[in-house]
């Protein structure tokens, strides 16, 4: 926040990042859903291994959210 007019378009910026990383992220969740709940549903996919996948997917989707943090106008 800043009291000057020069920072609205580092706003829009930031702004459609943060946009496209939330699209980022929502993919990589529903992918991630969509090859895992049907393998679990048919009992194809160990348990362990479903933990560590549900897991890694969101330390994905926290790594990718993190990028956002380095923004620069």
């Amino acid at each position: 926040m800043r009291d000057d007019l020069t920072a609205v378009p580092e706003a829009l910026a930031l702004a459609r990042a943060t946009h496209r990383t939330i699209r980022v992220n929502l993919g990589w969740a529903f992918g991630y859903n969509v090859a895992a709940i049907p393998l679990a549903v048919a009992g194809l996919l160990n348990p362990l291994l479903a933990g560590l996948a549900m897991a890694l997917s969101s330390l994905l989707v926290v790594t990718s959210s993190l990028r956002l943090r380095g923004s620069s106008p």
